[in-house]
């Protein structure tokens, strides 16, 4: 199942990869690609969220109408959401699928041979047996490869490209060398071993800078969206970049890489697409406005019109339609007593109670 999550996007980064020859940039084609497919997706979820943020106004009102009737408030609220026709959880579901593709991503990064050069597992056994021949350490003894094994086994394979040229097909030289960082290392262990170069603080540095960039994100995505920051947002707005910190310190520097591309690519596309839509929305409620002005001030001219003939040619009230008289069936004088018919009935015994 893993093998067929993880072999698309492992196509794609193979793909970039002999086009540049570097890993670093690789990720951030990556990252770029990413955007943009998903960019379809993600322009109906903008939109819906700049609909809602311009919706925060009415909305702070009906809380404060039905502050001590919540039912009725979200009635109010499902109503006004129908009624400029918003799906609310129409714009979650996709900003969470960046989320999701990191994780075969970290599969590919964590397993470059299995996944990323797409070597079988006897290949990769192999390939470790003769990398242990020519000074190889493994991470762990016997046939068993510890989970990040992989990744400094390429490592060394590229420092020792010449023992292993041609001998292993589809097997890769990944210099995983980028702007003088070793995107294999783990920030975590440089803090351990800190010194001051480059390439420790420069690692060190990637997570931090990934967090700072997540904090941004979220800053602009608010502002463009249009919405104030309530006490929940202002909670993920600190909770999102600490998890980003964090992952970006217990993995290797290359997801770290991917991770700040992801989230440079997303300030400029929130930005611009805020803008986008913004005018859009604007100009579209402008003119349903204008329409209304225009439906108002034709009503408004139709009454003066009726009034100003009403006032030249007064009219006289209409007398109500007299209901046509219901025709009464003809009697004969013995059913009758004055005006009365059927009075006596048919049964009428003139001298009924007479006195014997």
């Amino acid at each position: 199942m893993t093998n067929l999550i993880t072999a698309p996007f492992a196509w794609i980064m193979r793909l970039f990869f002999e086009f540049t020859g570097s890993y670093g940039l690789t990720l951030i084609l990556f990252s770029l690609v990413v955007k943009l497919v998903l960019l379809p997706f993600q322009l109906k979820s903008k939109k819906s969220m700049v609909r809602m943020g311009r919706l925060s106004g009415k909305q702070k009102e009906l809380e404060k109408k039905y502050a001590n009737n919540k039912q009725k408030y979200q009635e109010e609220l499902q109503k006004l959401y129908t009624e400029e026709g918003i799906n609310p959880m129409g714009g979650c579901l996709w900003s969470l699928l960046p989320i999701a593709i990191i994780w075969p991503l970290y599969y590919i990064v964590r397993e470059p041979m299995s996944y990323f050069m797409r070597l079988s597992a006897d290949a990769v056994t192999s390939i470790r047996e003769l990398a242990v021949t020519i000074g190889y350490s493994p991470l762990m003894s016997g046939d068993n490869l510890s989970p990040y094994e992989q990744i400094g086994l390429a490592e060394f394979v590229s420092k020792n490209w010449q023992n292993f040229e041609g001998k292993f097909d589809g097997l890769m030289n990944v210099n995983f060398n980028f702007l003088g960082l070793d995107l294999t290392a783990w920030p975590s262990n440089m803090l351990k071993d800190f010194s001051f170069s480059w390439e420790c603080i420069g690692i060190i540095a990637i997570p931090i800078v990934s967090g700072l960039l997540s904090y941004l994100l979220s800053k602009v995505t608010s502002t463009s969206n249009g919405q104030e920051a309530q006490a929940s947002m202002k909670s993920m707005m600190i909770m999102m970049p600490l998890m980003s910190v964090w992952i970006g310190f217990i993995m290797p520097a290359s997801l770290g890489i991917y991770w700040i591309a992801n989230s440079a690519f997303s300030i400029i596309q929130e930005g611009t697409l805020g803008k986008y839509f913004n005018k859009k929305i604007q100009a579209e409620e402008d003119e349903r406005q204008a329409k209304r002005e225009a439906s108002r001030q034709l009503r408004m001219e139709e009454a003066k019109r009726q009034a100003a003939e009403q006032k030249e040619n007064p009219q006289k009230k209409k007398l109500p339609e007299k209901k046509p008289e219901k025709k009464q069936n003809p009697t004969n004088e013995a059913g009758r007593v004055g005006d009365r018919p059927y009075a006596r009935g048919r049964s009428y015994v003139e001298n009924r109670y007479d006195e014997k």
